[in-house]
């Protein structure tokens, strides 16, 4: 019995150990990929719009670990805005400087009369020279953050240029709230005169006075002051409005918010740069006699009749019209 049952112990050990080492033969021919069952930080990128874990913090925007969007908003603003800024102010700088050498100023063809007449008051002109120039800080500054870092840090060096950037940014935010009361302003004083009409088109039409020596009609805004009129309401508005979601940040948006924000920003103000350096050339060296209206306030009476035919001739009107004082018997 004992033999019987030694017996009994000796074959079920064999039978564990062929069991073993059928088992364990196969793995040991196949061969193993470690990475075959795990996933792929590409494949993550492909299926999800952003990796996000668990934290214990109140911001739970703190567990996003990586937004994928993030890569091509980076894209954009060190390369494809770059483009955008660059083809847009250097096209439209080119434009000026071609149309100047072949046009040169448009001058008054009559002369000065040596009368003039009231164009725009002393609180127009106040809110167009704040607005102005809180215009041209900001363009600065603003550019400073795209082509600051591959165009003036070599030159000027890290020291100089992390000062001057400090100062553009704290200039860009603090005057960013009186250029927007400017633009307010703007379309409130200026949106009856701005309405566009069919003299608008006639004055398309004829090249506006700048092509040849023509003279179209028109009343107080012309078409293309209407035009400049209209981008700087709503370009302005964008800017302002996108300008203020990347100041106070997450309170209206997500990040893919601040960054499509960012995106229509920047873009809107590349082309509001290059549309107000035509505006700026036009008040200026383009045009005699137009800097007077924004300077003093006054124009040349010829000026008015050659630019704004209709528009003196309603201010003729109402000058007519308007009831002369009587002069009383001497007594």
């Amino acid at each position: 019995m004992a033999s019987f049952a030694r017996f009994i112990r000796l074959t079920l050990g064999a039978l564990a150990f062929l069991l073993v080492i059928s088992m364990a033969g196969p793995c040991g021919a196949q061969q193993i990929n470690p990475t075959a069952s795990s996933v792929k930080e590409q494949q993550l990128l492909q299926e999800f719009d952003r990796i996000q874990g668990r934290v214990s913090i109140p911001d739970q925007r703190s567990g996003i670990l990586i937004q994928p969007a993030g890569r091509e908003w980076r894209e954009f603003r060190d390369l494809t805005l770059r483009w955008i800024g660059g083809i847009t102010i250097l096209g439209m700088l080119a434009v000026l400087i071609i149309f100047y050498l072949s046009r040169g100023m448009v001058r008054l063809e009559s002369g000065r009369s040596g009368r003039t007449i009231v164009r725009f008051t002393s609180f127009e002109r106040f809110v167009h020279w704040m607005t102005a120039t809180c215009f041209i800080v900001l363009a600065i500054s603003g550019l400073n953050i795209t082509f600051g870092r591959p165009l003036l840090l070599p030159l000027i060096g890290h020291e100089a240029f992390s000062d001057w950037s400090q100062w553009a940014k704290y200039a860009h935010n603090f005057l960013s709230f009186p250029f927007t009361i400017g633009v307010v302003l703007i379309f409130l004083m200026w949106i009856a005169g701005n309405i566009p009409n069919k003299v608008d088109v006639d004055w398309i039409k004829r090249g506006g006075g700048l092509v040849g020596h023509d003279h179209p009609r028109a009343y107080r805004f012309n078409a293309g002051q209407k035009a400049i009129y209209w981008i700087v309401v709503i370009g302005g508005g964008l800017v302002a409005a996108t300008g203020y979601a990347l100041m106070f940040p997450f309170y209206l948006s997500g990040i893919e918010g601040m960054q499509l924000a960012q995106i229509v920003h920047s873009i809107v103000a590349m082309l509001f740069i290059a549309a107000m350096l035509a505006h700026i050339y036009i008040g200026t060296i383009g045009m005699e006699g137009a800097f007077e209206a924004m300077g003093s306030g006054t124009v040349d009476v010829n000026w008015a009749r050659e630019h704004h035919a209709l528009w003196l001739e309603e201010q003729n009107a109402r000058t007519s019209a308007r009831p002369q004082p009587s002069a009383s018997a001497a007594e």
